[in-house]
C-alpha cells in the first residue's frame, strides 16, 4: 500500500505511471519519485501540468529542459484528458526519455484515455497502481501510518479507528497525524481513538445502527435524537441502517460456511473485529426479519430524501419496524 520508489538507477531517463482513484497514495507515489529526483540533480527545474490544459507545443517544451535548466521534472495530472492527438508522443516520449527528463504521469484510473493506457503498456512504462484498498485491508495502512507517525497501536486500535472513521485513508492519516501531535503518550489504545473520536458527526449514525440491531431500542433511539440534534444528516443515519442490514444478512448466509473470522470479514466487507459483534447481533435475527427490516429502512431512506414526512419522525418509526422485524425473527427461530 505505499508507493513504489525506484531501487537502484537514476530516476532520470525513466518515466512512472501512477494510476489509480486513491489520491494521497497517489500524491505520495508522485511525491517520492520527485523527492529521488531533486534528491539527485537538485538544481533539476520541476515543472507541473494537467492533461486538459496540454498542447504540443507545451509538452515538448515542458519535457526537453530549458535555458535555465537542462534537466527537468515534468509530472502530468490527470493524463485522461490529454488530446487524443498527443497520444503518440506522449508515448513515445514515455518509452525512451533524454537522460536528462524525469516523467510522472498520473492518470486517476477510469475508462477516460485508455487508449493512452494501453500504449504505455505495451511501452512497457514503469506503473505503480493505486487503488483504494479492501476494507480488511485498511488495518495494515492504519498500523504503518501509526509507525511512521511514530506511534504505537494496541490491540483493536486500528479496527477501531476504522469503525470510527471508515475507509478513506487520508481521513485516517489525518486522524493519526493529531493524535501524534495532541496526545502525550506513543500508546494509542481502542479507548483513546473512540473517545478521541466518537463525537464525530459522521459517526453517530452507526451508533444508531449498531444499537438498533443489537435489540437496543431505547439506546437507538437515544443516539437518534442526540445524533440529529449535533448535526448528523438523517441521510446518513438511513444509510448506515441500511449498510448495516445488508452486512448482517451477508454474515447470517456465509455463517455456516467454514470460513474463519478474517475470510468472513473479507467476505462481508468490514474489520475482522467487527465480525464477533456480527455473530452476537446474529442470535437475535433470521433472513427473513432482516430483508422486512431493509424494506422498512428503504421507504424511511425514500421519504427523507423527499423531505414528504418530518425526518425525525421517519427515522423514528423505522428503528420501532427493525425493532419489531427483530423479535420477529426471535419468535421464528
Amino acid at each position: 500500500m505505499c508507493p513504489v520508489t525506484r531501487s537502484g538507477g537514476s530516476a532520470f531517463g525513466s518515466t512512472l505511471l501512477v494510476h489509480g482513484p486513491e489520491t494521497l497514495l497517489s500524491e505520495r507515489a508522485v511525491s517520492a519519485r520527485v523527492d529521488a529526483a531533486r534528491t539527485e540533480r537538485p538544481d533539476a527545474e520541476v515543472i507541473r501540468a494537467t492533461g486538459a490544459a496540454m498542447t504540443g507545443a507545451d509538452f515538448l517544451e515542458a519535457s526537453g529542459g530549458s535555458l535555465f535548466s537542462p534537466t527537468t521534472i515534468l509530472v502530468l495530472d490527470q493524463i485522461c484528458d490529454l488530446d487524443k492527438d498527443l497520444f503518440e508522443m506522449v508515448t513515445q516520449t514515455a518509452a525512451q526519455p533524454g537522460p536528462d527528463l524525469c516523467l510522472v504521469l498520473v492518470h486517476p484510473g477510469g475508462v477516460k484515455g485508455r487508449g493512452l493506457l494501453d500504449r504505455l503498456r505495451k511501452a512497457g512504462v514503469q506503473r505503480v497502481e493505486v487503488a483504494a484498498p479492501k476494507p480488511w485491508k485498511v488495518p495494515e495502512f492504519i498500523s504503518a501510518e501509526a509507525r511512521s507517525a511514530g506511534l504505537v497501536l494496541e490491540a483493536d486500535a486500528a479496527d477501531a479507528l476504522q469503525l470510527a472513521l471508515g475507509d478513506d485513508l487520508r481521513t485516517l492519516a489525518s486522524a493519526l497525524a493529531q493524535l501524534a501531535s495532541d496526545t502525550d503518550s506513543q500508546r494509542i489504545s481502542a479507548q483513546m481513538v473512540t473517545t478521541y473520536f466518537g463525537g464525530r458527526a459522521e459517526v453517530k449514525g452507526y451508533v444508531v445502527a449498531d444499537a438498533a440491531l443489537a435489540g437496543n431500542l431505547a439506546r437507538a433511539l437515544e443516539q437518534l435524537r442526540w445524533a440529529l440534534s449535533t448535526g448528523t444528516a438523517p441521510v446518513q443515519v438511513s444509510a448506515a441502517l441500511a449498510l448495516g442490514l445488508r452486512r448482517l444478512g451477508l454474515y447470517l448466509d456465509l455463517r455456516t460456511s467454514r470460513m474463519n473470522d478474517f475470510d468472513l470479514a473479507r467476505a462481508i466487507g468490514v474489520p475482522p473485529m467487527r465480525v464477533k459483534e456480527l455473530s452476537r447481533d446474529s442470535r437475535s435475527w433470521n433472513q427473513r426479519g432482516v430483508a422486512t427490516a431493509i424494506t422498512a429502512v428503504a421507504r424511511a431512506d425514500a421519504a427523507v430524501k423527499g423531505a414528504s414526512v418530518d425526518a425525525e419522525y421517519a427515522l423514528e418509526a423505522v428503528l420501532l419496524q427493525i425493532d419489531a422485524a427483530r423479535r420477529a425473527s426471535g419468535r421464528r427461530s
